[in-house]
This record gives C-alpha cells, structure tokens and sequence, in this order.
C-alpha cells in the first residue's frame, strides 16, 4: 500500500461586502464551498478568517490583516489561501499585486476554488484580467451607489445613519421601496427649540450645557457637551432641509445636495440664521495651539485631584490676567467640580522654587553625576565581557583553520575538498576582528573623568538661569526633566519628581498653596 502525501496545510478567507448591491454567496456558503474543496483537493483547513460587511476596496479588514500577519511570519502555519472568489481576498488590482507577492516570497499561495488559474504565464495572465475585471466592477458600483444616494437625497429623502436630536428616523413607501425620512420627536423637539433660543438670546455653549444638565435633560442618555451643542446649532436640518455631500473624497471638490422642506422644520430659517451670526461673533480668535499654550508653563503637568482632569491655563483683560483652571469647569461650567482657581504667576513661581531648592542644587546633581557614571560603569562591564566573548571565538577560529591546514599538508585531503570551510573560517574571523575593534573603541570612549566640585557648581548656576530667565521653550523642557506631575486638591499640591530625584530618596512631596488659590475667576476690576 503506497503511502499518502501529507495533506497541505491550509487557510480559508470569506468576506461578504458592506455594499447592499453585493450578491455573493453568503459567509455561510462561501466556507461550506472552501472546506468540501479543501478535503477533495488533499488540503487540510488549519485557519479561517471571515470578515462581514467589509468592503474589498480596502486593505483594513481586521480578519484579512491577521490573514496577512500570519502568512508574513517566518513560520506561517498555511502554505495556501482557498478563497471563493479572487474578489473576495480583494478588488484593488494594486493590493492584490502586492499582497500576492509578499505571500509568494514566503511560498504561500491565492487559490481561487472558482475561477482556474495556474501558475504558467498563461494562468498568471488570467488572474490579472480577473483581478482588473473585479475592479472595475467595484468602481462602476461605487459609482451607481453614490448616483443613487445624489437621487434620493434630491428627492428629500435622509441618508443619515443616526436621525439628529429632536427627530426620529422613519421609513415612508417610495413606489415598490421604503425609504428614511425625519419626523418630528415630540419629547425632544421643545428641547432643541430650547437651545437655540437660549443661543439667540446670549448664552453661552458651556452656559447652555449647565443649564440643561442641571434640569436632568441629557441627550439620549448622555450629558450635554459644548460639542454635540455646536453641531445641533449648527446643523441644518433643523430647518427642514436635506443635506447631503458636503464633503468627498480624493482632490474632487464638494458639490452638496440641499432641498428644503423634506420634513417639518423645529426652527425658521431667520432663527438659524440669526444664531450662526451670533455663534461667529461670539467665537473666540483662532490662534496657533503653540502660541495659545505658550504663556503658561505648566500645562500638562497640574491636574485637578478632585475630579482628575488636567488644569487648563486661561488669559483674561488682555493679558491682564492668567490662571489655571480645572478642565471640568472650563468645559462644563461653576458647580460641576469643587476646584478652585489658581493663580497661574503665583503657581509657576512656587513650582520653580521648588525645584531649584529641591534639585538645583550641588548635593543633588553630584548624586545625579555619581547614578550617571555607576550605569556608564555598568555599561562599560557588559561591553568587556563582550570583548571576552569575541576574543573566545576568534581563538577557536584560528584553531580551526590552523588543524585544516595541518590536514591540507599530512593527509590526502586536497584543497577543492578544504576550501570551502576555509573560506567560510576566513570570512568569520574577519567578522570578528572587525566587531573586536568596534567594541574596544567602544570601550575606550569609557575613559572620561567624573566632574570636579566646581564644575558640578557651575553647572547648578547654569541649570538655575535657564529655569529662571531662560526662553520659554527651554524653562518648559528643563521643568518637565524635573517634575512628573503636580496634584492640586483643596489649598494643598502634591509634586512628584522625575528620575533626577533629590539626594535624599524623596521623589514626592506636598504642600500649601493657599496663597495662589481663589474660588472663582480673577477680579479684574
């Protein structure tokens, strides 16, 4: 009885679109088809990587990723992909070129149970047609999917997955099909009237926050945030208009679809327009992140100990003024956390303070010279014993070449028989030589003496310039070498120190901070 060759180790992909035109076979026919294939085949299924509703235009599926990070390993666990269709691995002609070579190199293959193609040039000419016919199929359809949606939206219909705050998204009968529409919600639609009255009338994004979330009205089950409150403002459709194609893809420029009164309007169009007006004058100028956080030396280091949300730093009166304030507050309003506000001056002094008493100092930068050159000296030890190592392995090279030459001489050994293993010697030991003196080199950059006493002086007095009267950039750089973080809770602030830490163990401490805290925003009268 002859024996059987060993079966074949390999994956199956199936991958149904997202497109509502795609009339492949099911997730479930397409596996039943790729196993009864595989056991007819002499292949034995070890893998399968399904995706639903993922488009074949791209490359990020998540089970098509893990396909192709496990076929990319230096031991894959298949040496065959089985896929129903070559559309289904994928429809981009490039991907399928790019990913079909990567797998190759690594001796696995994309086999189509449907449509033959070999590996003669003949077959790898075939696979291309299809794979290009695949694409422009998916092209042409995106096309007709994205002509449907411009006709339906023409017609006033919403293509929207979510229906916006105040409406509910219903189907109507368009001829032999339902299509969605908006109408009105009556629990939420005097809420939206609500706002942009508010709006109107002066309030603020954050005022209007407060006051809804103060009276316990949330929006569908979430507190009101000053950005979903600017998009409803925002938001056309308020107004009864259908919106669709503000933006596109690729360098074509938008061309949108409105069509007023597709469904009932909450607000007039003079009302809405009334509350853009308002919302343009009343937002703030818009500069530059760098510029905004360039006056505030702290930011990102103090956090609110209360609520955990870091301390935002704010300028008033023209400059007039600074301080810092929990995040909470800034975006949600008084009364959301009990933080109070800090004088920014007063805290970035105390901070600095700190610091240049707590580690500017010379006990504390000897220490820091001394950490320094204990790990160097630690460095410098793993890199002898390397040169140990490598001094080893060259001796026992030239012993090896010496022996063979011994046997080239005394035996019957020829040298066509020697040279290759004499060759493959020379070649590592000149590895070695050259990786020997990398490493002495290496070693001999050790050699550098510690500091003095008066150089380590000089350069506290050089560290304590820059923190004091250094630019902005610089004093920002050296305090965050310094500080991890700084806790504000009540009138007192925990600060904790950073790697270079003071000469006696402590890397945290507290302190009293009632001289820069206030309840509410500066005075400025």
């Amino acid at each position: 009885m002859r024996n059987q060759p060993n079966p074949v180790p390999a994956a199956l992909y199936a991958r149904v679109s997202s497109d509502r035109q795609d009339v492949d076979l099911s997730v479930a026919a397409q596996l039943r088809a790729l196993r009864n294939y595989a056991a007819q085949h002499g292949y034995v299924v070890v893998r399968e990587y399904v995706d639903e509703a993922e488009s074949g235009r791209v490359a990020d599926r998540p089970e098509f990723r893990k396909l192709l990070e496990a076929g990319g390993r230096p031991q894959a666990p298949f040496q065959v992909i089985l896929v129903w269709k070559f559309s289904r691995f994928t429809r981009k002609r490039e991907h399928a070129v790019a990913f079909k070579a990567m797998l190759r190199r690594r001796g696995i293959k994309v086999v189509s149970i449907t449509e033959h193609a070999d590996d003669s040039p003949t077959g790898k000419l075939m696979e291309a047609i299809i794979e290009s016919v695949d694409e422009f199929y998916s092209e042409n359809l995106a096309q007709e999917v994205t002509r449907g949606m411009r006709e339906a939206a023409a017609r006033g219909f919403f293509l929207g997955s979510r229906a916006p705050f105040g409406y509910r998204r219903v189907k109507v009968r368009d001829g032999v099909k339902e299509r969605p529409t908006l109408e009105v919600d009556p629990a939420a639609a005097p809420v939206v009237k609500d706002i942009f009255q508010r709006s109107l009338r002066g309030h603020g994004l954050k005022e209007i926050c407060k006051a809804l979330n103060d009276r316990g009205l949330t929006n569908r089950g979430k507190r009101w945030r000053k950005n979903a409150l600017h998009y409803l403002l925002t938001n056309e459709a308020y107004t009864g208009t259908a919106v669709w194609g503000r933006t596109t893809t690729g360098t074509q420029a938008p061309d949108p679809v409105r069509v007023p009164g597709a469904w009932p309007a909450l607000v007039s169009q003079e009302l809405f327009a009334e509350v853009q007006r308002a919302l343009r004058e009343r937002a703030p100028a818009v500069q530059r992140p760098a510029r905004v956080g360039s006056t505030f030396l702290l930011s990102g280091l103090l956090r609110c100990g209360v609520c955990g949300k870091a301390y935002v730093g704010q300028g008033a009166k023209s400059g007039q003024f600074a301080y810092y304030v929990c995040g909470t507050l800034q975006r949600e309003g008084a009364g959301t956390c009990t933080a109070r506000y800090l004088n920014a001056p007063k805290v970035e002094a105390f901070i600095v303070d700190t610091i240049k008493a707590r580690i500017l100092n010379d006990a504390t930068i000897t220490e820091l010279v001394t950490l320094v050159a204990e790990e160097i000296d630690t460095v410098a030890g793993e890199v002898a014993g390397r040169l140990q190592t490598i001094d080893a392995e060259l001796a026992d090279v030239s012993s090896r070449l010496e022996r063979l030459y011994e046997a080239l001489e005394t035996s019957a050994l020829t040298l066509a028989a020697l040279s290759p293993r004499i060759l493959a010697l020379r070649h590592r030991q000149d590895q070695l030589a050259a990786a020997r003196e990398a490493t002495e080199h290496q070693l001999a950059q050790r050699k550098v003496a510690l500091p003095g006493t008066a150089e380590i002086t000089g350069y506290v007095a050089d560290f304590r310039a820059l923190l004091q009267r250094g630019t902005f950039p610089d004093r920002k750089a050296l305090l965050r070498n310094f500080v991890q973080g700084i806790e504000v809770v009540d009138d007192a602030a925990t600060l904790t120190y950073t790697v270079p830490m003071p000469v006696d163990g402590v890397t945290s401490e507290g302190g009293p901070v009632l001289d820069f805290v206030q309840s509410g925003p500066p005075s400025y009268t």
